[in-house]
């Protein structure tokens, strides 16, 4: 399974820069939508997508605090966890916030 994600990622992926590993790596990349709206004047309206977020899927490891670069943003690593099946990680899923947002 781990060979059949690495090739959907290669195939599909963006390329994006792991600052501390010096490396480039294949990974999904998106912003997150709006999730927790809590009242309806608070709905943003269908579609619209909080910037301020970004979704990490892939195969290289990451640590909270990591910074990444991609298509000429820098994010940085709130949370991260690996996903596992048996002793095998399959890939990896990070929240990511844009780094001009962290300052």
């Amino acid at each position: 399974m781990k060979k059949w994600i690495e090739a959907v990622l290669e195939r599909y992926g963006q390329t994006v820069t792991l600052e501390r590993q010096q490396r480039t790596a294949q990974a999904f990349l998106q912003p997150v939508t709006v999730q927790n709206e809590r009242t309806a004047e608070d709905f943003p309206g269908i579609g619209w997508l909080d910037g301020r977020l970004w979704l990490y899927l892939g195969t290289a490891e990451l640590e909270t605090g990591d910074t990444l670069a991609w298509n000429g943003m820098r994010f940085r690593v709130r949370s991260c966890r690996a996903w596992a099946i048996g002793g095998t990680v399959l890939y990896w899923w990070a929240s990511l916030e844009r780094e001009k947002e962290t300052a």
